[in-house]
């Protein structure tokens, strides 16, 4: 229910918000000291109404990061290729879901992540305790289990709007919280750096 709720309010956003909170997002983002001496981030790349990343994944890229971006396996998993500019993208439909915007390149594997020193995770909500809804596909769950198992600990950042901060969202056993959230207007820590 919550799901559909916000994925509807997105759905309304015009393209100038999107880019311009998409230009802020970056702005505030690369302000986290994380994100400053980070030498390999893993992201993504936003698509339809998501709060857009492209702005950052070029700042990064120009600071000399290596920047990872998953590509959606089969089972709803993810690979990882590494991001060198707008032409390193390829638009990938997957089945009957959204079109995904993949690194064409080489694939590094699952485990690629485990090297990350920021993961920066798309949702549509994060509440009060850090808690981040997801599109409930499972990807990033998964993400989270496999840096769980690795011993790996990236800081854990969600991009969202302003309006996705909520009082609480619904949250299951396996579910972790992240560190930070990251909204046009600023940003919100869980946990100390």
């Amino acid at each position: 229910m919550l799901r559909r709720e916000l994925l509807a309010v997105r759905n309304r956003l015009t393209a100038d918000v999107v880019r311009d909170a998409g230009t802020a997002l970056a702005e505030r983002a690369l302000e986290l000291p994380e994100l400053r001496r980070a030498r390999t981030v893993a992201a993504y790349v936003s698509v339809e109404s998501e709060p857009g990343t492209l702005a950052l994944l070029d700042a990064l890229h120009a600071r000399g990061v290596r920047v990872l971006l998953p590509a959606l396996l089969p089972d709803n998993d993810l690979d990882w290729g590494a991001y060198t500019g707008e032409g390193s993208l390829a638009r990938v439909q997957h089945g009957g879901k959204m079109a995904l915007f993949e690194p064409a390149g080489e694939r590094l594997g699952p485990d690629a992540v485990t090297s990350a020193d920021v993961v920066l995770l798309p949702g549509l909500a994060v509440d009060a305790r850090g808690m981040r809804l997801g599109r409930g596909g499972g990807s990033y769950d998964r993400v989270l289990a496999r840096l769980e198992r690795a011993d790996a600990h990236p800081a854990l950042v969600v991009l969202l709007y302003d309006s996705e901060v909520v009082e609480r969202v619904p949250e299951e056993a396996h579910d972790r919280p992240v560190d930070a959230v990251v909204t046009p207007s600023g940003l919100r820590r869980f946990k100390a750096a």
